[in-house]
């Protein structure tokens, strides 16, 4: 009978480890000097049997910061008509979205040019986090002009979806007019609600959307984590 190499026993450890729970996705694993030490062997060996989970998708890493459990990316459709519940159930994973904070304020100089109101004016702010398998993808910030959706906020409380929200209030139907994505370093506070590193790559958009007659109804700022998200342009 062949005798199963070290690192692949480890190799093997570790991946049973993961299909059973102990560590979920996004959790950081031990450093190679535990698991050397749990194992008593070098280094090195743990070092083949890490490189072998990542040639599998199964693990990643993260310079200065550890081996982290991979996830496969979700894929995440962005477009005029695109809407976030069915994009994600289209992926074959479960939508979800968690409410921050609802506020009301004055707007920054960038929200009133995007919703095309006055500075200062008032605007509904709604933010949150995006999942997909219970599992945060996205921080979210999206802004309401308060005059034009007074009830957007209690909308929002009560079906947690901007889509049915804003057709409480009146707009049946929007459509995306601009998104903008910038690659980004995490900070400290995005890092927390993402469950990711501090200074993990993330995925920044900005987005406008409209209602039929080209009235901005929401102006969106969205921070997705690096790893977790497949953004797809689609023009429907």
């Amino acid at each position: 009978m062949k005798k199963t190499s070290v690192w692949k026993g480890i190799a093997l450890s570790l991946t049973s480890d993961i299909a059973e729970g102990r560590y979920a996705t996004g959790d950081r694993l031990p450093t190679e000097a535990q698991l050397a030490a749990k194992h008593g062997v070098n280094r090195h060996t743990v070092r083949r049997a890490l490189s072998d989970l990542a040639e599998q998708g199964l693990v990643h890493a993260r310079r200065g910061a550890g081996v982290f459990v991979a996830a496969q990316p979700t894929d995440y459709a962005i477009g005029k008509r695109v809407r976030y519940h069915k994009s994600i159930s289209a992926s074959g994973k479960i939508p979800g979205k968690k409410i921050l904070t609802l506020t009301t304020r004055a707007a920054d100089q960038a929200e009133a040019e995007a919703l095309q109101i006055n500075t200062g004016d008032q605007v509904h702010v709604y933010d949150g986090l995006s999942l997909a398998d219970g599992q945060p993808i996205g921080l979210f910030q999206s802004v309401f002009p308060a005059a034009r959706l007074p009830e957007i906020l209690d909308a929002l409380s009560d079906t947690q979806s901007v889509t049915k929200a804003l057709q409480r209030c009146g707009v049946e139907d929007y459509t995306r007019v601009s998104t903008r994505l910038t690659a980004r370093a995490a900070t400290a506070t995005q890092a927390l609600h993402l469950r990711i590193t501090e200074g993990a790559p993330v995925l920044f958009s900005v987005g406008i959307n409209a209602d039929p007659n080209g009235l901005p109804v929401e102006f969106g700022r969205t921070v997705f984590a690096g790893d977790r998200v497949t953004l797809t342009l689609n023009e429907d």
